[in-house]
């Protein structure tokens, strides 16, 4: 798997870019939220990546933050949901508005993206619920993308290792305050739910 690519930037025809790299032209899709923040042509850029391998092509897709790639991830697990979806969501939606639909089961603003429906508006909130960990909200979970700090990795962790965002939410906030490692604050979140 592709993780990310650091190269210079040979195209740009949203949402198709291209970034050479050691002499090598990698194609990639991307959201509008990441054209947005793409330097000129020619010059350096990093962009973390997703591989969707198909029978008839491999799409390589770029993200500007670690908070696009992770809800591109989820979304794309949603029934009815692939890639052109996710895109158009990344393109028509922040990453944190997003979340903030979703939580207030807000249908009609999710419809106003190009190619998203009123059944898949539906089907998104009801199946992203729970799966909002990637997602900065104003319900509790911490922050991640360019702002990841400790707290948001932990939590990050923690969601992955199975705990609902609440729970994890509930974990961290038990270990208390002070400067902590994200491996130390994981570690004494799961202390404190062994002991639960």
């Amino acid at each position: 798997m592709i993780g990310s690519l650091r190269g210079r930037i040979a195209s740009k025809m949203p949402p198709q870019l291209t970034v050479e790299v050691g002499g090598v032209g990698y194609e990639l899709e991307a959201p509008m939220s990441t054209f947005f923040h793409l330097p000129g042509l020619g010059e350096e850029v990093q962009l973390l990546t997703h591989l969707v391998v198909r029978e008839d092509a491999h799409t390589l897709y770029g993200f500007g933050t670690e908070g696009e790639r992770r809800l591109f991830r989820s979304l794309i697990k949603v029934s009815g949901v692939g890639p052109k979806i996710a895109l158009a969501l990344l393109s028509g939606i922040s990453v944190s508005a997003f979340a903030e639909c979703v939580q207030r089961e807000d249908v009609s603003a999710l419809t106003r993206v190009p190619g998203v429906g009123r059944k898949t508006a539906e089907r998104l909130i009801v199946e992203m619920r729970d799966r909002l960990a990637a997602v900065p909200t104003q319900h509790g979970a911490p922050p991640t993308g360019d702002s990841a700090t400790p707290e948001s990795e932990a939590f990050g962790a923690l969601v992955a290792l199975g705990y609902r965002p609440a729970e994890a939410t509930r974990l961290l906030k038990a270990v208390g305050p002070g400067t902590h490692s994200t491996e130390e604050l994981i570690r004494r979140a799961l202390q404190g739910a062994a002991r639960e």
